[in-house]
């Protein structure tokens, strides 16, 4: 997947998470976690498995200068990681941005 990919999904969906695993079974803790957080407040979440993938994983570290997974976009821009994320989500603020378009 080249960056011109990559920026397609982001700019087609309204949450994008770059993670390890698939939707339906993550192999990671922090992209699960993340999973669970998106299952609840935002289940039509788009996920891009970047296991098996150097070439995306570097692409996608240059793209968001952030150097683990997972990596989550909303409305097109960059969020950060899952430590961030989860702060979001347990402020209100995250489910606050989502339910903007609702």
């Amino acid at each position: 997947m080249n960056e011109e990919e990559i920026q397609e999904i982001i700019d087609e969906h309204m949450v994008v998470v770059f993670g390890k695993g698939e939707k339906d079974m993550p192999r990671c803790g922090f992209t699960a976690n993340m999973q669970d957080i998106f299952d609840e407040v935002y289940p039509e979440y788009y996920m891009v498995d970047v296991l098996g993938d150097p070439e995306l994983q570097e692409c996608m570290r240059k793209k968001s200068h952030w150097p683990t997974f997972p990596q989550i976009y909303i409305k097109g821009e960059f969020m950060g990681g899952g430590d961030i994320i989860t702060e979001m989500y347990e402020t209100g603020e995250l489910q606050e941005m989502l339910k903007e378009e609702e």
